[in-house]
């Protein structure tokens, strides 16, 4: 055996822990062994770096992800589009990179849409195109501009618009068109990030292609970081079609509720050229938690379906570069169902898990009536347990300071979800949940507001290999945490603290792998 056989060898065995069962029918099972972070059923790259969701898209019956990859190693860099097709938003196939960096340019983020009438022209056999609208980045002098591709091959491959850029207004920092179609003014429009000076700009056209400038919106909310990534939608009030407000999600790279980046929200109303904020220009989360960001929702999703589905990028530009996995790097959040729900604060984004996860689950376990008075409680005997779950838990809070749940227990590591009774507040604790030094900021409780009602509180909440996500209430308050445990950590808990609480009801489901299936090209 030449050296290079041995050093392959002996890294597989170190990335095995040991090479006794890598031979023959058991070699080939262990050699499939995913790394302990790798999620179960979060969305990743196989293998490099994965940022961004791009270019979410239905149609004939798929769902498309595009999303920013580095083909060149597992840290930022390189930008090409990822591509990955599902037909339930759950069980994912991998395909050939869509948008590939060439001639000096990186594909940075931006968006897809179905060109149903064929207003660009680049349809073919009376079967309407799929046009991505993405920004260009040239490296030799960053400078960024907003550019088309298409398909007429349900999106297996893309054309560059020969006329690109479409949008050039000589930046280095405007970046990321988000583009719909306006049917009361029979027109496309895109929202577009101007980074720096922390706004965004509204720009429509006729065909994708000759681009008209419209307005301007910004400057206030949380202005810490640079703007980017804005979505812009329609969403009804308590489900009443007769009371809309339009949606604009901006993500900001620094200075959100955990002091990283993290995405805000505006509510106000839309007239086809101009956004106008309603009420407080205070800054509203999409999500209180460190790791949710570079938000963006389907394109295209059929009006009997209605729903306004989003995804996520899992991470946080504080320390994409330094979580602790291999070899990949960066995952997507679970999708979620937004809408509008009027709370004690005020109209506020509602976000739920998408039923298709269901889908994913085993046999459940239902635990009821427990009483806990300043005390947490193992449930392993109880059956609940897991590395990979849903919980939905509901508290009657009585005389505790705090109530909640203990995942990923092990040894001496642990996160807590869990409600603060006295400050309103829904909460995640990774301080102790595993790996944390590889950032100083990386080990700390996040915080969103919670009102508890009636003196019961609802938490929905999913953990995987490497992340908790939970929906608070009503979903009116989400925190998406990454966390790392060093071990199997598996073990569940309840607990309060303070006083005297009830878990009235608790029920679990282990939840399958997603069984992503590997890319078919690269």
């Amino acid at each position: 055996m030449n050296r290079a056989a041995m050093y392959l060898l002996a890294t597989l065995c170190l990335l095995l822990s040991g090479c006794d069962s890598a031979t023959g029918s058991d070699g080939l099972r262990a050699l499939a062994v995913e790394p302990d972070y790798r999620p179960q059923y979060h969305f990743t790259a196989p293998t490099n770096w994965l940022n961004d969701p791009n270019g979410l898209v239905y149609y004939q019956g798929e769902y498309h992800l595009f999303y920013q990859y580095n083909p060149e190693g597992s840290t930022w860099g390189h930008m090409n589009w990822g591509h990955a097709v599902s037909r339930d938003l759950v069980r994912w196939e991998h395909l050939p990179v869509a948008l590939r960096e060439e001639d000096g340019w990186m594909m940075f983020s931006g968006s897809v849409v179905v060109d149903w009438q064929n207003t660009s022209g680049f349809g073919k056999d009376g079967e309407p195109p799929m046009v991505a609208l993405y920004t260009g980045h040239r490296t030799r002098d960053n400078r960024q501009v907003q550019a088309v591709a298409y398909s007429t091959d349900r999106g297996r491959t893309w054309t560059k618009y020969g006329g690109n850029p479409v949008i050039d207004i000589g930046s280095t920092d405007f970046r990321d068109p988000k583009v719909f179609w306006y049917e009361p003014g029979q027109t496309w429009v895109m929202v577009v990030a101007l980074s720096q000076e922390r706004k965004v700009r509204f720009y429509s056209s006729p065909d994708l292609k000759q681009w008209t400038y419209l307005s301007d919106f910004g400057q206030l909310g949380s202005v810490w970081g640079v703007w980017e990534c804005p979505d812009l939608f329609p969403l009804a009030v308590d489900g009443d079609p007769q009371n809309v407000r339009w949606v604009l999600e901006v993500d900001v790279s620094g200075g959100g509720p955990t002091g990283g980046s993290a995405g805000q929200y505006f509510l106000g109303r839309f007239d086809g050229t101009t956004f106008t904020l309603d009420g407080s220009a205070e800054p509203r989360w999409v999500d209180y938690g460190a790791d949710f960001y570079a938000s963006l929702s389907w394109s295209d999703i059929p009006r009997d379906d209605g729903r306004r589905v989003m995804l996520g990028w899992m991470n946080n530009q504080w320390y994409a570069n330094a979580i602790p996995t291999s070899p990949f790097r960066g995952s997507m959040s679970i999708p979620r169902v937004l809408g509008l729900g009027s709370t004690p604060g005020g109209i506020r984004l509602v976000q739920q898990p998408a039923a298709e996860l269901q889908s994913l689950r085993g046999t459940p376990v239902r635990v009821e009536g427990l009483e806990l008075e300043s005390r947490s409680v193992p449930l392993a005997e109880r059956g609940v347990a897991g590395r990979a779950m849903e919980i939905i838990a509901e508290f009657e809070v009585g005389t505790a300071t705090e109530v909640g749940l203990q995942v990923r227990q092990g040894g001496n590591e642990e996160t807590l979800v869990g409600v603060n009774v006295a400050g309103s507040q829904l909460f995640v604790d990774r301080t102790r949940s595993g790996s944390t030094g590889f950032h100083p900021g990386f080990a700390a409780r996040h915080a969103g507001p919670l009102t508890v009602r009636d003196g019961r509180v609802r938490l929905h909440v999913f953990v995987d290999w490497s992340s908790v996500e939970v929906f608070g209430g009503e979903g009116e308050t989400v925190l998406t945490d990454q966390i790392f445990p060093t071990g199997v950590n598996d073990g569940v808990s309840v607990y309060a603290r303070g006083g005297r609480a009830r878990l009235v009801s608790l029920e679990a489901w282990p939840l399958s792998g997603a069984g992503i299936q590997a890319p078919s090209g690269n």
